[in-house]
């Protein structure tokens, strides 16, 4: 089975949603696989942080794609890139800026609406769909709508507003439908019943577990920007003792043995 099917096929288990802990550089993938993912996805404002960046569209395409190729070579299971909503307006600008990601090997991309019309993502899909078509690349699109996360509309529109654009992404060529922020188990099936692209949702507070999720029809669950932000915190909690006591023993506990960061890497390719 090719990565493309194998990553489509992880969609498709109705009593087990994929879970995706996304990280945001080569090691961070090269552990989680090792810790038995089934495939890797990237957090786009992690990614940006590590890079010295700002979330929000602000990442240089270059540096996304020579991430995206550096994860691709270094891991056996399938990579799904988080290209924020695609680093340009222009619908076939944005299918330019990831002809080298998709050339890089990934077999999947997430792309936002943010606060656009959703008519301008429903564009951009259509020309990356075309784009990877032309290089023959069997490209899962995961369409993300910021309508809860972002309160683009009136809390009693949300659930209406998500499953117009689902259409509207769907049939532009929409593989998948991310919707961050939703969180309620009534809108949840609603949204699962309205569309026929598998949903994908963000841990997030109040989100039921994921047997629950399951039973609801969701179909992939994405830990978001949550594992750098526990990481950065943990980072500044060791600095910030470090810089205050001088003290050695703050590295005795709660750490990755050398041995076993070595082993991750020995068989790098």
């Amino acid at each position: 089975m090719s990565m493309s099917s194998e990553f489509r096929a992880l969609h498709t288990d109705p009593e087990k949603p994929l879970l995706l802990a996304n990280i945001w550089d080569v090691g961070g993938a090269r552990l989680v696989e090792s810790l038995g993912a089934k495939a890797i996805a990237t957090t786009s404002a992690g990614v940006a942080w590590s890079l010295g960046y700002a979330d929000g569209n602000h990442l240089p395409v270059d540096e996304l794609t020579a991430l995206a190729a550096s994860i691709v070579k270094m891991v056996q299971i399938p990579v799904s890139i988080d290209v924020e909503a695609g680093y340009a307006n222009d619908p076939h600008v944005v299918s330019e800026n990831l002809k080298p990601i998709l050339d890089s090997g990934v077999v999947g991309i997430n792309i936002e609406d943010g606060t656009d019309e959703p008519a301008l993502l429903a564009q951009k899909i259509e020309a990356i769909k075309k784009v990877a078509a032309s290089m023959k690349v069997d490209l899962f699109l995961n369409a993300r709508t910021d309508v809860y996360l972002q309160n683009l509309v009136a809390d009693e529109r949300k659930l209406e507003e998500t499953l117009k654009r689902a259409a509207i992404y769907r049939s532009a060529g929409a593989d998948g439908l991310f919707v961050p922020a939703l969180a309620d188990s009534a809108q949840i099936l609603q949204i699962t019943a309205g569309t026929e692209l598998p949903l994908n949702v963000l841990a997030w507070p109040g989100l039921p577990k994921v047997n629950e999720l399951a039973r609801l029809g969701v179909r992939r669950l994405s830990a978001g920007s949550g594992i750098p932000q526990i990481a950065w915190q943990q980072v500044a909690h060791l600095a910030e003792a470090f810089f205050a006591e001088g003290d050695s023993e703050l590295f005795t506990k709660d750490y990755m043995a050398h041995s076993r960061l070595q082993q991750l890497f020995a068989s790098a390719k």
